[in-house]
């Protein structure tokens, strides 16, 4: 007979009676999850209000709770900017191809850095771990793309976003933990060769994993900046984000102008500051539910050592 689903509280099913100091407890306990949950999501909710409500009022400093005086100039300027579209596709491509290349480098790269029978395991992790903490710098990197002649392309962006060292120490104490060494025993001793087990049993097996780190590496690319402006030189190929950078320094030197419109411009150029926030987060706001249960089961797993 199939088992009865039940929705008893432990408590219940172990016939305890719930004292007055644990229900205290339940109670304080929700009050602090709400406040929490109050503190975390209102900042969030409060850009989207000031982004379709009067600078003015913005301005003021007061708690926004519903859009007063809604005021839409700025998704205006912003979805009838020329470029955004452009911007949207060149962010979209430049995140999918990282992605690809990323978990191409990394997922390997840390199966490997786990297995204990690897020769140089320590050294190899010494000179990714250094790496955190001691880098050549910004004149170097430049100098880099340029000797590679990838300046100007996607692969100036995507290639130094390849590996990142974090991702890949998550990674590693995700296998660590995960796989047993006993399965891998059993495998070869049946004749499985290392290729065939990384790609037959640890890859099935690391699914939840590897949606973390795509997460992680597309929201990274998702709002890459920095990189964008000193490696790219063509306005056609510049990333979402250094789009809409130009588009409010657009609007600020309009503003700065003397003149009856002056005034008119700074509440857009206001405004504007919320409308890119928004515009900028929906994309990964969208996606991020679909994929939030293998984030958190993979970031613990991830960070257990094993």
């Amino acid at each position: 007979m199939a088992k009865e689903k039940t929705n008893k509280t432990p408590a219940a099913i172990l016939n305890v009676t719930p004292t007055k100091g644990d229900k205290a407890f339940d109670v304080i306990n929700i009050i602090i999850m709400i406040l929490l949950c109050v503190i975390i999501v209102y900042p969030l909710y409060y850009v989207i209000l000031a982004s379709i409500t009067d600078p003015k009022i913005v301005n003021t400093g007061k708690m926004l709770f519903y859009p007063e005086a809604p005021y839409f100039k700025g998704y205006q300027e912003a979805l009838t900017y020329p470029q955004l579209i452009s911007g949207y596709k060149n962010t979209i491509w430049y995140t999918f191809l990282n992605a690809i290349v990323a978990l191409a480098c990394t997922i390997p790269g840390a199966y490997a850095l786990s297995r204990r029978d690897l020769p140089g395991r320590r050294p190899i992790m010494f000179l990714f771990t250094f790496t955190m903490f001691f880098n050549g710098g910004i004149i170097p990197m430049f100098l880099t793309i340029k000797s590679l002649k990838i300046y100007n392309t996607p692969w100036a962006l995507v290639l130094p976003a390849a590996v990142s060292v974090y991702n890949l120490i998550v990674c590693r104490s995700f296998f660590e933990s995960s796989l047993p060494q006993d399965l891998l025993e059993a495998a070869q001793i049946d004749g499985c060769t290392d290729f065939r087990f990384f790609f037959q049993f640890a890859i099935p097996l690391s699914k939840t994993i590897i949606a973390v780190m795509l997460l992680y590496y597309a929201t990274a690319m998702w709002n890459t900046f920095f990189n964008a402006l000193m490696f790219l030189q063509d306005d056609d190929r510049m990333p979402l984000q250094v789009v809409l950078r130009n588009l409010v320094l657009s609007n600020q030197l309009s503003a700065s102008a003397s003149g009856a419109e002056a005034a008119e411009k700074q509440k857009l150029v206001d405004q504007l500051k919320y409308v890119i926030i928004t515009v900028s987060a929906v994309p990964l706001m969208i996606v991020y539910p679909f994929v939030q249960k293998y984030f958190a089961s993979g970031v613990m797993l991830g960070a257990v050592k094993g």
